[in-house]
């Protein structure tokens, strides 16, 4: 019996080259961090209009 499913199709919308930081490794998608190819996080050259927002995690628990 033959399986009628469609293939998975990876493809990017917005049909352009993945970039990572040069510091830490993540992808980037902000336009500022990808032509500097390093992140908000990393670069030493303060950014304007960057509001950073860290979040409070729980811990895990059994750790």
């Amino acid at each position: 019996m033959a399986r009628d499913r469609q293939e998975t199709l990876l493809i990017d919308p917005g049909n352009r080259t993945r970039v990572w930081c040069r510091e830490c490794g993540r992808e980037l998608t902000d336009e500022v961090s990808r032509s500097r190819r390093l992140g908000p996080e990393c670069d030493p050259e303060p950014r304007h209009g960057y509001d950073r927002h860290d979040v409070d995690q729980e811990p895990i628990p059994g750790l």
